[in-house]
């Protein structure tokens, strides 16, 4: 805002006008001659740095008001000057100072004047501007937004200040904090794992400067371990940062940046031999356990010309949540025109379309920082285009039933002030936040902290699955897919893999909610099991074990195919089911199968019989409507007459009451 406000009109009206007509407020030779010297020295901009040469021009403005106090453009020009060397409370001095002595204030002097103290959290003196220039009819039409967003965020603010919430935020301490700039980090759903950017000082680096990945794992119970180079995969002399985890750590999604260079085929070069298609884009990698893959881009479905950084990868392992801004002439651009995106990965394994977040998330000026909660609903980012204390501040959005954002919440004062405020992460418990700030009392510049999250703020409560995927027979860890589905709607939670060399997986999931497990792995059997939370088998360390067989002749309980009581239509809570049945007979293209129906005893014994093999057969009709050949498939309805278990219970005759596939051959 100040920018705009400097170079766009305080010094083309200032320098522009008065140092060509010389139509000064004063008559003393001496005061003009010293202000058209500190005029020379400002604009005087160093090739190097690209800075006026203040020092001197300030020099020569004292000196000028020592001739005459009441020379008015020199206060002026010293709140410019101000500005520039960002004292911005020295810069409202002087503006106020020439407002006092200057007989005719242009009314523009009201906008510039309240666009300082919005910048200094001086609101009420900013509202009392902002608002005198807002009711006059001179007024400039096309800074009437600017003001009317400035009384919005003051009156905000005056009554944010009013209730304060509770934040009391405590560094992370010398592990991982330096002299450096620390920010955007990201944890692992248990909490164990920190992703953090650090901006390092590197002889190779082109500008001597450049932003790298690091890693911190908790020791000793809560404790960070001293950070290190996540990877020299993924870190170059180039920058990369604004890591995202998957929910157990195995893949990263992070953010390289062109180095100004083309190949033969037109693709822009981000070191380490990555190539895309300009100015930022994102890349992910995966780990073995052991080393980090080459990464790799995400492609030209969610990378573009423009600004891609930023990522949040949702804990259903398919929805990914960034920043766009858009550029233009190379790597320049507009840092108000960046909105938050969404993509997700498709059943064919490509990224959709991103699609932009709706207008009350995303708004004319600038949205980054986001966060998608391993709830899956919560929303977190920075805005400066929300009502809020000025700069950036902190959001929360919930996304309702009907997929739409609830309307922003800003998390309060003291978290959100005049400066800006981003980089937020929330733990998966939802107590803990992460934050990037350069208040006093830290290790240098920017560090990481973290605080306890106000009530009112926290993300839906989850709960955490760990699992091991093995071979049925030799209990040799597997590499597989699976997926987890919410029991009562078909929707996927969660879709990933297990972890190379120990099959293990971590995934988060809403409490109070039953699901339907699968997992899948080329020439084993599907594996598909409802799990009930409240009463799940896990092991002595706590994994939930889920044995994959070999496809080989045998017989299978299809455990989520539903009807309803005494009718043979599939429910839709089958078609999870189904899909999975479906798949396993496109991968295994010679794959013959009988789809057989079983009852409990209740009822007469020709109806069950009946009501089995219609059952079984609605099964086999699905999957030829959805393209498998009817020659593989076979069907046979079994009443009440093959029994796995008594019918003596109501629980044993729901074991009864089945779909079971049989593989032939």
């Amino acid at each position: 805002m100040l920018r705009f406000y400097l170079s766009v009109v305080g010094l083309l009206m200032y320098f522009g006008v008065f140092s060509q007509s010389a139509l000064y407020s004063t008559s003393n030779k001496k005061a003009i001659k010293l202000y058209e010297k500190a005029i020379v020295c400002f604009n005087d901009i160093d090739p190097i740095t690209g800075l006026p040469n203040l020092e001197d021009a300030e020099n020569y403005l004292v000196k000028s008001l020592q001739k005459d106090s009441t020379f008015w453009e020199v206060y002026s020009l010293l709140s410019n000057a101000k500005v520039e060397s960002g004292d911005i409370k020295s810069a409202i001095f002087y503006r106020k100072r020439m407002m006092q002595v200057n007989p005719v204030i242009p009314l523009v002097e009201y906008y510039y004047l309240s666009s300082m103290q919005m910048a200094t959290g001086e609101y009420k003196g900013c509202l009392e501007n902002a608002v005198k220039y807002k009711q006059s009819p001179l007024a400039d039409k096309r800074y009437l937004p600017k003001i009317e967003k400035m009384i919005q965020n003051s009156l905000f603010a005056m009554e944010a200040i009013k209730h304060p919430v509770n934040f009391e935020p405590i560094n992370l301490g010398e592990a991982i904090n330096t002299e450096l700039n620390e920010y955007f980090p990201s944890v692992t759903a248990d909490d164990s794992t920190l992703l953090f950017t650090r901006r390092v000082d590197d002889i190779l680096a082109p500008m001597g400067r450049q932003e790298d990945i690091f890693v911190s794992r908790k020791i000793n119970g809560n404790q960070w371990g001293y950070s290190e180079l996540i990877s020299d995969m993924i870190n170059t002399k180039y920058n990369e940062g604004a890591p995202t985890f998957s929910t157990d750590g195995q893949y990263i999604i992070f953010v390289g940046c062109e180095i100004g260079e083309k190949d033969a085929n037109g693709f822009f070069q981000y070191g380490g031999g990555r190539k895309g298609y300009g100015s930022c884009d994102l890349f992910y990698s995966q780990s073995d356990g052991k080393r980090w893959s080459k990464p790799v881009n995400l492609g030209s479905k969610i990378n573009s010309r423009h600004w891609e950084t930023q990522p949040s990868f949702s804990s259903d392992g398919k929805t990914l949540y960034f920043i766009r801004g858009l550029t233009y002439n190379r790597q320049r651009r507009n840092p108000n025109n960046q909105d938050i995106y969404v993509t997700s990965i498709m059943k064919d394994g490509e990224w959709s379309k991103p699609k932009k977040l709706a207008a009350n998330i995303n708004t004319p000026f600038r949205e980054e920082s986001v966060q998608i909660h391993p709830d899956g609903k919560t929303l977190y980012f920075a805005s400066n285009g929300h009502p809020g204390m000025g700069g950036l501040d902190i959001f929360m959005s919930r996304k309702n039933d009907d997929e739409t954002w609830s309307d922003p919440v800003n998390l309060g004062y003291p978290l959100n002030t005049f400066v800006d405020e981003n980089s937020i992460l929330i733990s998966s418990d939802g107590d803990l936040a992460y934050f990037s700030s350069n208040r006093e009392g830290g290790y240098g510049n920017l560090d990481l902290y973290s605080f306890k999250i106000d009530d009112q703020f926290k993300p839906l409560p989850i709960q955490f699955l760990k699992g091991r995927i093995i071979d049925a027979a030799t209990k040799v860890p597997l590499l597989a897919n699976f997926q987890l589905s919410n029991l009562e709607s078909g929707k996927i939670i969660s879709q990933m893999q297990s972890k190379v060399g120990n099959g293990e997986f971590l995934i988060t999931v809403p409490n109070n909610k039953d699901f339907a497990l699968y997992a899948e792995k080329e020439g084993y059997m599907y594996y598909t099991k409802n799990i009930y939370m409240d009463s799940l088998t896990l092991s002595k360390d706590g994994f939930l074990i889920v044995e994959l067989e070999k496809i080989k002749p045998g017989t299978f309980i299809l455990e989520n195919i539903f009807f309803e009581v005494n009718k043979s239509e599939l429910k839709n809570s089958s078609i999870i089911e189904l899909e999975k049945v479906l798949k396993l007979l496109e991968i295994t293209p010679n794959l013959k199968i009988e789809i057989s129906g079983h009852t409990d005893n209740d009822g007469d014994d020709d109806f069950n019989m009946e009501l089995s093999n219609n059952r079984a057969k609605s099964v086999v009709n699905w999957l030829i409507e959805n393209g498998i050949k009817e020659s593989r498939l076979s069907f046979k309805g079994y009443g009440e007459t093959m029994p796995i278990v008594k019918n003596n219970t109501a629980g044993n005759k729901a074991k009864n009451r089945r779909t079971e596939l049989t593989i032939i051959e």
